[in-house]
């Protein structure tokens, strides 16, 4: 077994655990908020910015940590980085030195990052071994998710259907996936676009599921797929059926739906005979030098 299928069997011990962690370091409610990341991290950031302003939490917002706005003044800023490694977020960090107060959700401790950032929140238990992101992922959002005071009863029974039931032999078949989401589950959409393109090498889209009739959705046909996480806009997959392609939208809980993609996501590569432990072109973490940030 793959150390990616390992991690992603993993996942409903991962989110029970995280979800009785109660870090004193989390955002308070009422501070203006920033969270950055660099591509699975950021679409964390993207899904918790959009919960905690929904929760009446804040104002956040999301970026890769690339594209921060130093001018932007932030009660604090939140990295998020399995790794500790990165070059984007560790430079954004040290230049948050001494102005915000900055808090690094993580993955290895043992990383540069903990000389870093101010505060560290460490999930050790949910690092992973594989290139391509899984449970760290999952794992941060179920623990920032409870931090915002929901019930993550429902996420954790629905995984664990997720990671033992039979994929759909149907999605074997599937030429391109446009994943679709709506408010925190943008980011969700993002992610498991990312998923699909990083283990399998597959052709996959992401959009807001509104924006997605304002031109994206001429890209589905015969023997392609509209993804959608949570629930979708009124007449959408009417809309996705007339086009002649597939429409899929679980009942389940978004986070769930994430783990049945980065199932079928390996699934397509091993029948591929890809390693989906080591995606083509990519490490654990992008570390630059010499480059001009």
């Amino acid at each position: 077994m793959h150390f990616v299928e390992t991690e992603i069997i993993s996942q409903p011990d991962c989110w029970r655990r995280a979800v009785t962690l109660a870090p004193d370091s989390l955002p308070a409610p009422g501070e203006r908020v920033a969270v950055i990341g660099c591509g699975t991290s950021w679409f964390v950031a993207q899904s918790y910015a959009q919960l905690r302003e929904a929760a009446g939490q804040g104002e956040t917002d999301a970026f890769a940590a690339s594209e921060f706005p130093f001018s932007r003044r932030y009660d604090r800023v939140v990295a998020i980085t399995r790794s500790g490694t990165t070059t984007e977020v560790l430079d954004a960090l040290d230049r948050l030195r001494g102005q915000t107060p900055t808090l690094a959700l993580i993955g290895d401790p043992d990383t540069p990052i903990v000389d870093k950032a101010n505060e560290l929140v460490v999930l050790d238990f949910a690092d992973e071994r594989s290139v391509v992101q899984t449970r760290f992922a999952t794992t941060a959002l179920a623990l920032l998710r409870a931090s915002l005071g929901e019930d993550l009863g429902r996420a954790i029974a629905d995984v664990e259907l997720a990671v033992v039931e039979p994929l759909d032999e149907e999605l074997f078949d599937v030429e391109q996936f446009t994943f679709l989401g709506r408010g925190w589950t943008n980011g969700l959409a993002l992610e498991a676009g990312l998923k699909m393109r990083e283990a399998a090498g597959a052709w996959t889209e992401a959009y807001p599921a509104m924006e997605y009739r304002h031109g994206p959705i001429s890209i589905t046909g015969p023997n392609r797929m509209a993804w959608m996480f949570g629930t979708a806009p009124e007449g959408l997959p009417e809309q996705v059926a007339a086009t002649g392609g597939r429409f899929r939208a679980g009942d389940r809980d978004p986070m769930a739906e994430l783990v049945t993609v980065q199932r079928l996501a390996v699934a397509i590569a091993l029948d591929q005979g890809l390693d989906p432990d080591q995606p083509r072109h990519l490490t654990r973490s992008v570390v630059l030098r010499g480059v001009d940030q």
